[in-house]
C-alpha cells in the first residue's frame, strides 16, 4: 500500500431519497470545506419524487445520477463512485443531511495522506450540539448484544461503553473498528481493493461491514476529530420507523452471522437470529402504539 504523491482531486458522493430539504445545505457547504475542485455526484434513489434534486445538483455543479430502482445506501454509493474520474484518489461518502464545516475535507485528506496505511478517515460528527459516537469498536456477541439489550435502560453499562468507545474527552485522533457512514473519507485504492460496499445491506451496517473488511485487508480506519461536520439525522427513514427497525435488525444479523460463520457457530447464529427478531418485534410494537 502506498499513498499517492499528491491527493489530487477529491470526489464527493451523496444519496438522495426525497432529500431536497437538506441536500441544498450539504451542497452549499462543500466549497468552503476545501480539497480543491471536488467532483460531486448526487445519486437519487427516489427520482420519481420530481426534479428538485436534479435542479439542486445542476445549480451546484454536481452530477445527477437517477437510479432505476432504490438500491439502498451502499448500493447507491457504489453506483455513484463508479462514475467518478479515474484520477480521484480520495472520496467523501456522505449523507445529504450533513453540513461540512470550512476546511474539514482538507483536514480529512491531510490525516489520510499522513499515513499510507489509512483506508478511511472519519470526522467528529455533531448532532443536536452533542458529539455523536461515530468511531466505534466492531460489534461482537459481547459488546453488540449487551449494547442492544441495555443501552436504553442502563446508559452507563460496560457493553455500550466498550462498543461506542466514546468516553475520551476531549476526543483524540485514533483508530477504530469502523467509522460512521454518515460521513467519511475513503482512499479509493482501499475502497476498490475490497469491492466497495456490500450492497446486500439495504440500509444499516453497511458502514460496519466496510470498516471490518478494510481492517481485514490491512487498512486502518482513522478517527480525526480535528475535522468537524454537523448531522441533522435520519430524515429519509422517519416516515417508516417501524420498517426501518426491522431492516436494522436484519442487517445486524447479516453482519454477525458472517462474523460467526463457522459450522460450530450454528447454534450461536440461531440464538442471535431469534434474539434480534424478538427485539425487533418488541421495538416495532412501541412505534405502532
Amino acid at each position: 500500500m502506498s499513498a499517492p504523491a499528491s491527493p489530487g482531486r477529491v470526489g464527493v458522493v451523496t444519496v438522495s431519497f426525497g432529500s431536497e430539504a437538506v441536500l441544498e445545505g450539504f451542497l452549499a457547504s462543500l466549497p468552503a470545506a476545501g480539497a480543491g475542485e471536488a467532483v460531486t455526484v448526487v445519486a437519487d434513489n427516489k427520482p420519481e419524487a420530481g426534479e428538485p434534486s436534479a435542479e439542486l445538483a445542476e445549480r451546484f455543479g454536481a452530477l445527477y445520477l437517477p437510479l432505476p430502482t432504490n438500491l439502498g445506501y451502499g448500493g447507491a454509493m457504489n453506483a455513484a463512485i463508479k462514475t467518478l474520474p479515474e484520477d480521484i484518489r480520495w472520496i467523501l461518502i456522505s449523507n445529504p443531511d450533513i453540513e461540512i464545516t470550512p476546511g474539514a475535507i482538507d483536514e480529512l485528506v491531510r490525516v489520510g495522506e499522513a499515513d499510507a496505511r489509512v483506508g478511511a478517515v472519519g470526522p467528529l460528527v455533531m448532532t443536536d450540539g452533542e458529539v455523536y459516537p461515530s468511531a466505534r469498536a466492531l460489534p461482537s456477541l459481547g459488546n453488540g448484544v449487551g449494547h442492544a439489550l441495555l443501552a436504553r435502560i442502563w446508559r452507563g453499562n460496560p457493553f455500550t461503553a466498550s462498543y461506542r468507545n466514546d468516553t475520551e474527552l476531549p476526543p483524540r485522533e485514533r483508530d477504530a473498528g469502523w467509522l460512521s457512514g454518515s460521513c467519511l473519507l475513503v482512499r479509493r485504492e482501499a475502497f476498490d481493493s475490497i469491492g466497495g460496499f456490500d450492497d446486500g445491506y439495504f440500509m444499516y451496517f453497511e458502514d460496519v461491514d466496510l470498516g471490518a473488511r478494510l481492517t481485514g485487508a490491512g487498512w486502518l480506519n482513522r478517527y480525526a476529530p480535528s475535522a468537524v461536520v454537523a448531522h441533522s439525522g435520519a430524515h429519509s427513514t422517519d416516515t417508516d420507523s417501524a420498517r426501518m427497525v426491522v431492516v436494522h435488525h436484519q442487517s445486524a444479523y447479516r453482519f454477525l452471522s458472517r462474523r460467526y460463520s463457522g459450522w460450530y457457530n450454528a447454534p450461536v447464529r440461531v440464538l442471535v437470529r431469534a434474539g434480534l427478531a424478538g427485539r425487533a418485534f418488541l421495538v416495532t410494537r412501541v412505534f405502532r402504539r
